[in-house]
């Protein structure tokens, strides 16, 4: 029998299009982590030549360096990489401020921009009006009414 055109095996397209994949893509999930997509936007901002690139790569180092902090290197879950987000974002926010009291606002602006580069992979914080909203309510529920009643939903 003879075979019509190259197989897989050897130089045809196979089945994902001719592409070699690494031995993590082969065995990735398939869901989008938090930290696949920093990396996609990287590549997508370094395609287009954008100037949140530094953000992005020291972001991603930042994760790097927590995956290998500690005894042995480990995989990060998705609420540890929002904490190492959190952490970036929160020096970007004091850096700002030092930079205002230093009377450098060109610097201070360019820290706010990474800040909110950062605040786009953060969930959206609530208003003082929806907490103060569900807290309300939460009161209502457990119906502590008076210093009495507040000792039961406190525990």
């Amino acid at each position: 029998m003879v075979a019509e055109g190259p197989g897989p095996q050897r130089g045809g397209r196979g089945v994902n299009g001719g592409r070699v994949l690494s031995r993590d893509a082969r065995l990735a999930p398939m869901t989008t982590t938090l930290k696949q997509q920093l990396q996609d936007d990287l590549t997508a901002a370094i395609r287009a030549r954008d100037e949140l690139i530094s953000t992005l790569r020291l972001t991603l180092s930042a994760l790097s360096y927590e995956e290998v902090s500690g005894k042995e290197a480990r995989e990060l879950s998705d609420d540890e990489v929002l904490k190492v987000i959190t952490r970036e974002a929160k020096k970007r926010r004091e850096a700002a401020e030092a930079f205002d009291a230093g009377g450098r606002a060109d610097s201070a602006e360019r820290e706010r921009a990474e800040g909110v580069v950062l605040a786009a992979y953060l969930p959206k914080q609530l208003s003082d009006e929806e907490l103060t909203a569900i807290v309300a309510e939460a009161v209502a529920e457990a119906k502590a009414g008076g210093p009495r009643g507040r000792g039961r939903w406190a525990r």
